[in-house]
């Protein structure tokens, strides 16, 4: 599948050398001809919630740390929401697509506004972004598989138990993808090790 935009995910591929996006699970949140904006789901910080933005730590989902969203703008949050199946979408939450259960959260909304309509809340320290062409440019080398993400119970990409694992969530995604892809998701790190 090479077509990309928001809710959809980027897998990184053997080739992709990055060590910023060595074996990462990106969602896309916006995508267009000026660039690409996505949060890496699979690599889970050190830092509890609980010590940058308390208001937000009860909502966060399990483990409740910061995530580390990308290289991009470390210093700045974002957050990304599931909102209950019955819930209307509360004043700070941005579905990401049309009728999508899966948004952003504005962490200046205040949290009492979004607690009842939320299931599921991560928060990431910086995101992935790519300029005019350059994620095109990428996909072209084959760094990157795209595929679609899942917001169905139980297995909710975002919010998985594999996002804390690095190469867990990689695989998780890769397995459940139809094809040779799947095949994909037993690699060893080292193909030289095979």
């Amino acid at each position: 599948m090479s077509a990309f935009g928001p809710g959809m995910l980027l897998v990184a591929s053997p080739e992709l050398v990055d060590p910023n996006f060595v074996d990462t699970v990106v969602l896309l949140l916006d995508a267009g001809t000026e660039g690409a904006l996505g949060v890496v789901l699979n690599r889970p910080s050190p830092v509890p919630v609980e010590e940058i933005l308390p208001d937000w730590a009860d909502l966060a989902t399990t483990p409740e740390v910061l995530f580390q969203g990308g290289p991009v703008g470390t210093d700045g949050a974002l957050a990304v929401g599931l909102l209950a199946p019955d819930a209307v979408p509360p004043p700070g939450f941005s579905a990401l697509t049309e009728g999508s259960r899966l948004g952003l959260v504005d962490l200046d909304a205040p949290v009492e506004a979004l607690a009842a309509a939320l299931v599921e809340l991560r928060i990431y320290a910086g995101y992935a972004g790519w300029g005019a062409g350059q994620l095109d440019a990428e996909l072209e080398a084959m760094s990157w598989y795209v595929v679609p993400a899942e917001f169905a119970d139980p297995f909710v990409d975002p919010f998985a138990a594999e996002a804390a694992d690095a190469a867990g969530l990689a695989r998780a995604v890769l397995r459940r993808q139809p094809g040779d892809l799947a095949w994909h998701s037993t690699r060893p790190l080292d193909p030289g090790l095979n």
